[in-house]
């Protein structure tokens, strides 16, 4: 095996299931030969239970053939933030909830080291977005960030709501009043926008997910759109102010006047799989689905009272 190859390991430093899974994946790796590169505070972490590992700092010039993720979806999207302009795969091992963007549970550690020694894996590109804030409608460029599942503009206060104007390709759509507006990814539509009851897209289609939140007015639903749309959502004047938010990690302020401008980026989130478990199997499971729904349900306490 070559002896450069290096892994970039990530996890929830809270979680004590994670530093475990994260210490033992790190030592039974670099006995194979791997580097391991950890940022500061992870490294701390794991130094004390894998002393003989090969761990190196995770800098902003270190290249790593893949980057192996202990936690939740909240942990692969802060992975996201190093791997995604580096174009280096994410593969997640769900120790969260849900873990939608993970690829395997903590139990097939055995299973994870060998996919990656072999480099057994597929790759998956996701959908991103590009979020600039703006001065003024077509003006200058005050803020920008990059999001893999939403960026989202909320109210700051509970008294009075968001008073916006929604285009799409410079076209007016609606003015809500509302609590907030999403734009999220395909990749998205399965966390903040789910919860507030837009659509379910699956992952490979290319597409913009256009959500309102407690919006009041007469149009209020959501609106899915092509990528080769843009959306721009204008903050009206005598708005309270507002905040930004990228996948709930990054965030800026948007006071009266001030525009933010949604499109789709030409980077790709890469996910590494190690199956090639339909998206209908993965959403099922994940959100622990009712397939026969109440009926069957039904049925079935019939046939067992008979």
């Amino acid at each position: 095996m070559e002896p450069s190859r290096r892994i970039a390991v990530m996890m929830h430093r809270g979680r004590e299931a994670a530093t475990r899974a994260a210490a033992e994946f790190v030592t039974e790796i670099s006995i194979k030969g791997f580097r391991c590169a950890l940022d500061a505070a992870d490294s701390q972490s794991l130094t004390a239970e894998v002393p003989d590992a090969k761990i190196e700092p995770l800098e902003n010039d270190v290249h790593a053939e893949l980057a192996v993720v202990f936690g939740g979806d909240g942990n692969i999207l802060r992975a996201a933030e190093w791997a995604l302009p580096r174009q280096v795969p994410v593969l997640g091992v769900n120790l969260g909830h849900v873990g939608f963007l993970a690829e395997l549970e903590s139990a097939q550690l055995g299973t994870l080291i060998e996919r990656v020694v072999e480099r057994d894996y597929q790759v998956e590109e996701r959908q991103t977005i590009t979020c600039e804030l703006r001065d003024a409608p077509g003006g200058e460029k005050v803020w920008e960030s990059f999001a893999v599942n939403e960026c989202a503009v909320e109210k700051l206060t509970r008294e009075r709501m968001l008073e916006v104007l929604v285009r799409i390709d410079d076209r007016p759509l609606s003015r809500w009043a509302t609590d907030g507006v999403l734009v999220a990814t395909p990749t998205g539509s399965t966390a903040y926008a789910f919860s507030a009851h837009g659509p379910v897209i699956w992952p490979e289609v290319e597409a913009l997910l256009l959500v309102p939140l407690s919006a009041h007015a007469l149009f209020n639903r959501s609106v899915v759109v092509g990528t080769k749309s843009v959306i721009k959502v204008e903050v009206l004047p005598s708005t309270p102010d507002g905040l930004i938010w990228c996948d709930g990690r990054r965030s800026s302020e948007i006071h009266a006047g001030m525009e933010l401008v949604v499109a789709a980026s030409k980077e790709k989130l890469l996910l590494a799989r190690t199956s090639e478990q339909p998206f209908i199997t993965r959403l099922v499971r994940k959100f622990h689905l009712p397939i026969d729904g109440w009926r069957g349900a039904a049925e079935r306490e019939q046939v067992h009272a008979e």
